[in-house]
């Protein structure tokens, strides 16, 4: 009876405790969002940019890790949902404030606070539909993703042009639909589905090959256009998908128009 109640108390001490390996990398996660915003305060824009994508590898790696090592919790789901809040809600937009939008007045920091709320909408979404959800899709820009355009903006902008209205402008709109497409019903590919530890045919690996080195060649251009692209993807994909549909519901109609007259004759 003794040895019952010890097993009793020592499953409750390790149901009250926390896996550490994955919440490190989250906190790490947070962290690298942390500096981001403390670096734009400082004015070191690349660096801040940097960050934001630091924390992208971070927290995609957190539930890698906690699958891998079977350490997934529901206090590591809600800590990760928090950190991705800090890192990719909160962080880009003031890194972009700071870079860009401080200098357009309440419009510029409306604008921000607009990512912000759609990153915390959009979260908030998600983890309500993680159990009913398709895992091969995403309801709207996911965060990082959102987070990753405009912190290569920013490394863009901050490399290759000078600061001015139009440069304000474009961050502006960008930074608005970045949110927008958060919030929306665009539907995304999470790419959830691709095998990581299956075999691949030799040219697949060729492909990563090229994409790593046109990322080292010149970073900020090749993160911009990627992740712009997969933006699009979005709204194309789904007027894609609505022309397919029109098209079955004319071919349908047709067929059913067929068999009535058909039956009539």
């Amino acid at each position: 009876m003794t040895k019952l109640k010890q097993e009793t108390k020592d499953k409750n001490k390790r149901r009250r405790g926390i896996y550490l390996l994955p919440n490190l990398f989250t906190t790490a996660a947070l962290f690298a969002g942390y500096y981001a915003i403390v670096a734009a305060m400082q004015g070191h824009f690349e660096s801040a940019a940097i960050a934001i994508f630091i924390a992208m590898i971070l927290d995609g790696l957190d539930g890698r890790v906690a699958r891998m090592t079977n350490t997934q919790s529901d206090f590591g789901a809600q800590y990760d949902s928090l950190a991705d809040l800090a890192s990719f809600g909160i962080a880009p937009s003031l890194v972009m404030y700071q870079w860009a939008l401080s200098d357009m007045g309440k419009l510029g920091w409306l604008a921000a606070f607009i990512y912000t709320a759609s990153a915390a909408l959009r979260l908030a979404r998600f983890n309500t539909q993680v159990g009913t959800a398709d895992k091969n899709y995403f309801q709207g820009l996911a965060s990082p993703a959102a987070a990753a355009i405009i912190a290569a903006l920013v490394w863009v902008g901050n490399d290759y042009f000078e600061p001015g209205k139009v440069l304000n402008s474009v961050a502006l709109v960008i930074t608005v639909c970045a949110g927008l497409l958060m919030m929306s019903n665009f539907r995304y590919n999470s790419f959830k589905g691709i095998d990581l530890r299956g075999k691949v045919p030799f040219l697949t690996m060729l492909v990563f090959v090229l994409v790593i080195v046109l990322v080292t060649y010149d970073p900020p251009i090749v993160l911009f256009v990627v992740f712009f692209g997969y933006a699009l993807s979005g709204p194309v994909m789904t007027i894609f998908q609505l022309r397919e549909r029109r098209a079955q519901r004319k071919k349908l109609h047709s067929e059913q128009d067929v068999e009535s007259q058909n039956s009539e004759d």
